[in-house]
């Protein structure tokens, strides 16, 4: 699986300056999301990004994976309000940030206020990330 391999190339986070971008926050059902400003860490580009800086408001999708698990189509059907599917991913074990589908950090959920949100403790060069939303 693209997530294993790509986790290997994931390196503690590095301290950065705080800077502001925008992130696309996904509504109920995935039908709307929502544009919100947020601070973003590692988008200080060094003196000769050149035109790096045209793309920098463009929008990206964010997801955190909380786990996955396989089930067969009976235990699926049998699913009722108030069931409970366990995932296979251990209690404090970190999940997974993907921006387009790709890897690129892995965090701690926490909670800010009435929203949860993930504390990033490891994250890819920025080099990487940026290999990683031009490939397909």
């Amino acid at each position: 699986e693209d997530t294993a391999k790509d986790l290997d190339s994931i390196a503690p986070a590095t301290p950065a300056t705080p800077a502001t971008g925008t992130v696309l926050v996904a509504g109920p059902e995935d039908t709307k999301p929502a544009t919100r400003t947020v601070p973003v860490v590692g988008v200080d580009l060094p003196a000769d990004s050149g035109n790096l800086n045209l793309i920098l408001d463009v929008p990206l999708r964010l997801s955190v994976l909380l786990g996955r698990t396989k089930r067969n189509i009976g235990d699926i059907l049998k699913l009722t309000h108030g069931s409970i599917v366990e995932l296979e991913r251990l209690e404090n074990e970190p999940v997974d940030i993907l921006v387009n589908e790709k890897l690129i950090a892995r965090g701690e959920v926490v909670v800010v206020k009435e929203n949860y949100g993930v504390r990033i403790t490891e994250i890819i060069s920025m080099e990487n990330r940026l290999i990683n939303l031009v490939q397909k």
